[in-house]
Order: structure tokens, then sequence, then C-alpha cells
């Protein structure tokens, strides 16, 4: 009896531990609610600034939601400041005795450029990457460039965050990435001209010292 006396109470307390860590977790997550939904806020009376400053009348009815919309979109084209590659390749690297050349085209690439905040897009290729006995999920290579590309950017810069950021996690051989995009600064607004493209690359490893693998890899982008 006196066993199964401490065996309850040793449950109880367990229990009310469990309760206890509980208590915790909803106060840590209503606290990050409560401050999402302030930044939310701020940014929602920002846009009503904005529009009012360029001469829009903020209370009629075509912009009456105007902000708060426009506020939640700027939070979702920007979510890749929360997110990091750790999260999404925790589970997704394995063991594969593989060690030839491995490429996933024509990722498709929205992003915000930093100088003016407007659009840029276009496709990311990863054209290689050389496992040195560890692959990836394909899939999370296309996380990666969502991770980055959601956030205020140049092009040059996102270019080789995905580069290195594969290398980081992988350990390859080499990794190359090609991204080519139009950018809405060069189209809407100044020199005004809508076919121009940007291309970038990065290439590390082997792809930048070896020449026959760096030669393999230019004539995979001549025949794409």
């Amino acid at each position: 009896m006196e066993y199964q006396h401490d065996v309850e109470i040793n449950g109880e307390d367990k229990y009310l531990n469990i309760c206890k860590h509980n208590g915790l977790c909803k106060k840590e997550k209503d606290s990050k609610d409560d401050t999402d939904s302030n930044k939310l806020s701020h940014i929602e009376k920002a846009y009503t600034t904005i529009l009012g400053e360029l001469g829009e009348d903020v209370d009629r009815e075509g912009l009456l939601r105007t902000p708060l919309r426009a506020a939640k979109a700027m939070q979702f084209f920007t979510k890749g400041y929360k997110e990091t590659t750790q999260d999404i390749l925790n589970d997704a690297i394995f063991d594969e005795n593989h060690d030839e050349m491995v490429i996933v085209k024509d990722i498709d690439l929205f992003s915000l450029c930093e100088h003016h905040l407007v659009p840029f897009f276009g496709k990311v290729t990863i054209w290689a990457y050389l496992p040195n006995k560890k692959v990836v999920g394909l899939s999370k290579l296309a996380r990666i460039v969502e991770i980055y590309s959601r956030r205020l950017q140049v092009q040059e810069r996102l270019t080789k965050q995905i580069a290195s950021a594969i290398s980081e996690a992988l350990e390859p051989a080499g990794v190359a990435v090609v991204i080519e995009a139009a950018h809405m600064c060069m189209v809407m607004r100044g020199v005004q001209k809508i076919n121009a493209s940007t291309v970038t690359s990065v290439m590390l490893g082997t792809f930048q010292d070896n020449p026959t693998t760096r030669k393999e890899f230019l004539d995979l982008t001549i025949r794409k």
C-alpha cells in the first residue's frame, strides 16, 4: 500500500509537471502571437500613412482593408527571416554511396529587391552538387531557395547564400548554382528595359578548382 501510495503521489507530481510545462508553452505561444500581432499592426499603420501621403483617401471603400492586406503580404514575402536551413534539413539528409553530379533545374524564384522593395523573379538552377556520400531530399533544395528568396535581397548575395547553405549542410565535393531573373526595378522604373535579365552564378569546391568538372558544368549549362 505504501508503494502504491508513493506511485500515486509521484504520478500526480508528474502530471502537475506536465500541466505546468504545457502552461509555460501556452504562455510562450501567446506571447509570440501577441508580438506577431503587434508587428502586423505597426506595418498596417505604416501602409496607411504611405497611402495617405500618396494622395489617396484611405477611408474609401476600395482601400479600407488594403493596409492590412499589404501588411500580411509583406510578412509573407519576408517570411524567410524566421526560417533556417537546419529547420528543414534535420531529417532529410541521407547516407548514400553516390558521388556523381546531381542537377535540379528551373526552381521558381520570387524575391524583393532591397533597394526599391519591388519584385525580381526567375529561375534557380542548382546545376550540380557532387555528393560526398550524403544526399538530400530534392524538395529540400527548393525549400532552401525559398528560405533565402523570401527576404529582402540582391541577386548576387542570394546566389551565394543558396550555394553556401547547400555546401554547409551536405559538405559535398562541390556546388554550382545559377540564377536568371528579371528585375522590376529595371522594367517598371529607371531604364524600363522589359527584356533585360540578370544571370548570376556561384561555384564552390571542385566546380571552382577542377577545370574538368567546371567544363562539364559549363557544357550542361549550354545544353539547357
